[in-house]
């Protein structure tokens, strides 16, 4: 927001504007969900214009006050035009949720060796350098307010080394490099980049990817011994997006329920 007061209640989103990459389906449309009804201004941004659509819809039905825009985010034009059109709406940019990624169409995990330079190349340009474009997207916007926050979402795979996944581990190792660089260069003009490291969800997008028999072995390896649901990634993101995350910067919040510790 504009301005920030301590008299404020300092972990509200309410009236926070903050966009939502990759937030019409999955884990995005939860998030941007939650964050609507905790009072934040939500912009929807995603490729899939039908799906991204129909959650504004629902969001301002619901009461709340959203809007979808079509977002490629290894497009630099189309993240200068969502910004831009944020700025249009509501005068200010307070959060960025960079959730974009290639997860479920993957396809299937491969061995390093069979991966296919093509695959390689996509999932390192949606999953690294969309969130450097995202980023460098809103920064004029933050900038000029004093105040931003940047949520990065990254993956607790960087931590376990998940065999058959180099790739996707990869592009998320880089999404941790990129929030403390940027981090360091932002602090200054009243903004934070953080990371949240989710572990493996069960929903359908994992499903595809692993083996149903590997879902409760998993949880049987966490300290909270449970599935993973969309909703335990709420919190800490609402947090994040927060005024109450005001001096924590460049940090990777690992949420897994216990598997790895960082």
């Amino acid at each position: 927001m504009m301005s920030k007061s301590h008299d404020a209640v300092q972990d509200s989103v309410v009236d926070s504007v903050i966009i939502v990459t990759g937030g019409a389906r999955g884990i995005g449309a939860s998030l941007a969900t939650h964050l609507a009804g905790r009072g934040a201004k939500v912009v929807v941004a995603d490729v899939l214009a039908e799906d991204g659509s129909a959650l504004a819809a629902t969001l301002n039905d619901g009461g709340t006050d959203a809007f979808f825009h079509r977002t490629d985010v290894v497009d630099p034009a189309s993240m200068q035009d969502l910004a831009a059109a944020a700025v249009d709406r509501y005068g200010r940019i307070d959060a960025l949720v960079n959730n974009a990624a290639i997860y479920e169409s993957l396809g299937a995990k491969k061995h390093f060796a069979d991966i296919s330079v093509d695959d390689w190349d996509r999932v390192m340009a949606v999953n690294a350098k969309g969130v450097w474009l995202a980023t460098a997207a809103v920064y004029p916007a933050m900038k000029a307010q004093g105040y931003g926050r940047v949520v990065n979402i990254a993956s607790a795979t960087v931590h376990a080394g998940v065999p058959f996944f180099a790739h996707y581990t990869a592009s998320k190792g880089a999404v941790i490099a990129v929030t403390r660089s940027i981090a360091k260069e932002v602090g200054r003009d009243g903004i934070t980049v953080n990371a949240v490291a989710p572990g493996l969800v069960d929903n359908e997008s994992s499903a595809a990817l692993n083996d149903t028999s590997y879902f409760p072995t998993l949880e049987r390896q966490r300290a909270i011994p449970r599935a993973m649901t969309p909703a335990d990634l709420t919190g800490a993101i609402t947090f994040l997006c927060s005024p109450a995350s005001g001096f924590i910067t460049g940090q990777t919040m690992v949420v897994d329920g216990g598997l790895v510790f960082s």
